[in-house]
């Protein structure tokens, strides 16, 4: 029988979920949590008064954990992982990565979005070393270049280093964006539903490479998704959140499963079945879509989606604006520089 995590345990990530036996629990749960979440509320103004999206949430992760966070449209999934970027701030409560506030963005917490967000003009490669030498700016060139082509490496696109986002699938698409966030060495990894526009094939393919870079590097990851079999397979523990307005963690399940996993075998075993039931009874009967808020939601989603591709462009202009500085430092100089081409006039 399934038993969902005590309130207790939804601050405590070293807890495991009763009837689960002690031997199954993940062992990067005895760590000392280094980023939580305390009594996070947002509420945003609206043209029909203060909507609160959240209220009351708490949670600690473990360094090196994997959470998946699951919930309906409106629910401030999204809204809560853009607080732990630092690209939103709570009303209420505080985020902390080392015990210190989180109050804005910064390269030990990298995102990936659903959409990619490559610069179109710039190849998969330099799409990648933008990052690198926006965040390593005084790093010899020859190890900038090892580490975009080790995270091209990583995530199997060497040989498609130097096609533009155009020439590239959405899964390689998603897959440079994944190598540009790693390339930094980020230490929290936030993923809000990157594999959300992918086929399903794509979609398996990128999770087992997630589950692979997630080993080799160590990383702590957040991610939101909609697909309660993804979570099941990625998780240590999955984030169940119940409704908007004033969405709280409603429930956390312990994913009982032994690492590395193997797909097969795990919807093999009794207990998948029975958490993914659990969770799936949890969204569609005790936490039901109430489609009396979805105008509400509508006008909270308008309104963050702009500051959202506002906080966006000016994180590319600010790339843009590093790597123009970079190029300065290092363009050749005097003789060598190259020359803007000059017309001469024609004498009569």
């Amino acid at each position: 029988m399934i038993t969902p995590l005590s309130a207790e345990s939804k601050t405590n990530p070293n807890l495991t979920q009763k009837g689960m036996n002690p031997s199954d629990k993940i062992s990067s749960q005895t760590s000392t949590a280094f980023l939580s979440i305390e009594n996070v509320s947002k509420v945003y103004n609206t043209p029909r008064g203060p909507y609160t999206v959240l209220d009351g949430v708490n949670l600690e992760v473990a360094e090196g954990e994997f959470i998946c966070i699951i919930g309906h449209s409106g629910c401030g999934k999204s809204t809560l992982l853009n607080m732990v970027s630092g690209f939103n701030q709570p009303t209420g409560g505080t985020v902390k990565l080392h015990d210190k506030p989180i109050t804005e963005p910064g390269p030990d917490r990298m995102m990936v979005f659903q959409n990619y967000c490559l610069l179109p003009w710039k190849s998969a490669y330099e799409n990648v070393q933008l990052a690198v030498n926006s965040v390593y700016p005084d790093k010899p060139k020859e190890n900038k270049t090892e580490l975009v082509q080790h995270y091209l490496e990583m995530v199997g696109l060497t040989e498609a280093g130097q096609k533009k986002p155009n020439q590239l699938s959405g899964g390689m698409k998603q897959r440079v964006a994944i190598a540009r966030a790693l390339s930094i060495s980020p230490e929290v990894l936030i993923l809000d539903e990157p594999f959300g526009a992918l086929d399903a094939i794509t979609k398996e393919e990128l999770q087992e490479e997630l589950l692979k870079i997630w080993r080799e590097t160590k990383l702590t990851v957040l991610m939101i998704t909609h697909d309660i079999d993804e979570a099941l397979f990625l998780a240590d523990r999955l984030v169940m959140m119940t409704n908007g307005p004033s969405a709280k963690i409603g429930e956390i399940l312990e994913i009982p499963f032994t690492r590395p996993r193997d797909r097969a075998q795990i919807t093999e075993d009794p207990r998948y079945y029975e958490l993914r039931n659990y969770a799936l009874d949890f969204l569609f009967h005790r936490f039901a879509h109430d489609e009396d808020d979805e105008v509400a939601e509508e006008e909270v989603s308008n309104q963050w989606g702009f500051k959202k591709i506002a906080g966006i462009l000016a994180g590319l202009a600010a790339i843009a604006f590093v790597g123009y500085g970079f190029f300065n430092t290092f363009a050749p100089k005097g003789g060598n520089a190259p020359q803007p081409a000059v017309q001469t006039p024609v004498k009569p």
